[in-house]
């Protein structure tokens, strides 16, 4: 049973991820017809191709290695502006050649690859097609199309997140209300408060407020004649009492009950560390809950992510070549690191098969982990490199300021951004992205991230 609810984890996430890769592409093949451009395919996943099926112009279909997809959009490189060659243009039906710019030769490695790739975008170009080129596209158009599959991945993540956070509740949010849930028998270091405090310490050291007389389900309702209304004014005010003896009201069965209480001074809370005299402390551990809310929660959530997510993108080389030196046993693997498709998978297992927690909870640690997915995939194509769409979206920024500029100044139109000059960076960028992947592929399978142990 175990081992099935382990493959049902691992099959809910992958079909969700496929499903998120299909409706990203959406978002780019959507825009750019509706727009006028000719998307010749749409593909979800990479390698040789499991089926396909033509519909119009446009083929669909799914490719062996399920790790991304991708559309065509014709056009996306214009032609160089070298030297003038007549080539055929695709296999134009019409017969009649069309004249555009190309390099004859190449003595360089990155201008020959960059050549390469325009005289392969252009074999697809027919005469018909001249209005319909993605790079003739106006530069807010060619924005739209680039940013609409990160913005699907997001939109994904932010359904998920706000059905989630206004039902269930955010885990990651957890909130102390001024409710007691347990009232400590003794005062123990913190270091060594999960232990279970002996009969001699009860005695000798109770507890502040069991001292006075606190129970479970009480709520503080006034600290020394101000009303409390969050958990952390009760810590505030108990913390700058120190050990002075302070009136607490507390509710209990529906009347206010005045108690006294003298806060002691906790412990050191490590070896060679001196108790701090001015800190009070008094020995209740609150009630807790998860945060609720609805869209407005969401979006501030979701900013709080993205700062995390910048930071976690700007570490991330670093944080891959730990998992590297994990794979080698030079360290232990880092449980907060980056995770493959692979680990992803192997998260969404182990949560399915786990026995320690309800149905419920596995439900929204699933839906959790396919939203911090898209999540992070939405950000991650939107860094402005080649061949993020991020990438393609600073080129049509760029774009525009350029062209703006020359009318401000009234110069001459510069025309469009070329894109295929950017080709030696993407070629480098997707070099490291591809080696960054490998390593958390073979990570996600020789030193793998749990959730439970």
């Amino acid at each position: 049973m175990t081992a099935l609810l382990y493959l049902l984890g691992v099959v809910i996430f992958v079909v969700a991820i496929l499903a998120s890769i299909g409706l990203h592409e959406l978002g780019h093949m959507i825009p750019a017809k509706a727009f006028g451009g000719k998307v010749t395919q749409y593909f979800i996943g990479f390698g040789p191709t499991v089926w396909s099926k033509q519909v119009g112009e446009t083929e669909y279909g799914i490719k062996a290695i399920p790790l991304g997809g991708y559309v065509k959009i014709v056009g996306m490189l214009p032609p160089g502006a070298d030297e003038l060659v007549e080539v055929e243009a695709g296999a134009a039906a019409a017969g009649e050649p069309q004249t555009f710019r190309v390099r004859k030769s190449n003595t360089g490695m990155f201008t020959q690859l960059i050549s390469d790739a325009r005289a392969a975008e252009w074999e697809l170009v027919g005469p018909e097609d001249s209005d319909r080129l993605f790079y003739r596209m106006s530069w807010w158009k060619k924005v739209v199309v680039m940013a609409g599959g990160p913005t699907v991945n997001l939109a994904i993540a932010f359904v998920i997140f706000t059905g989630v956070f206004a039902t269930f509740g955010n885990p990651a949010d957890i909130r102390s209300k001024t409710v007691i849930d347990e009232v400590n028998a003794c005062v123990l270091p913190s270091f060594d408060s999960g232990r279970v405090c002996t009969p001699e310490e009860i005695d000798s050291s109770p507890a502040p407020a069991r001292a006075a007389g606190m129970r479970a389900g009480d709520r503080i309702v006034s600290f020394n004649g101000t009303p409390i209304t969050s958990w952390s004014q009760v810590q505030r005010f108990v913390k700058d009492n120190g050990t002075r003896t302070a009136e607490i009201v507390v509710e209990r069965g529906g009347r206010d009950v005045a108690l006294t209480v003298t806060p002691a001074v906790r412990p050191p809370t490590s070896a060679g560390q001196k108790a701090d005299t001015k800190v009070g402390f008094l020995g209740v551990v609150p009630v807790t809950e998860r945060a609720t809310g609805g869209p407005f929660y969401t979006l501030r959530q979701m900013g709080t992510m993205t700062v995390d997510v910048v930071q976690s993108l700007v570490t991330l080389p670093a944080k891959v070549w730990g998992v590297a030196k994990a794979i080698v046993g030079v360290e232990q693997r880092d449980p907060e690191g980056p995770v493959s498709i692979v680990g992803g998978g192997r998260l969404a297992g182990e949560t399915a098969a786990e026995t320690s927690i309800d149905t419920t909870s596995k439900l929204v640690s699933l839906l959790l982990l396919v939203a911090g997915f898209n999540f992070f995939i939405g950000m991650f194509n939107l860094v402005p490199l080649l061949p993020l769409d991020g990438g393609h979206i600073a080129s049509a920024l760029w774009e525009a300021v350029r062209r703006g500029w020359a009318r401000v100044t009234r110069r001459p139109d510069p025309g469009y951004v070329d894109a295929a000059k950017l080709l030696p960076v993407a070629y480098v960028v997707a070099s490291v992205l591809l080696v960054m992947s490998l390593v958390l592929i073979v990570g996600d399978l020789v030193v793998p991230v749990r959730l439970y142990s």
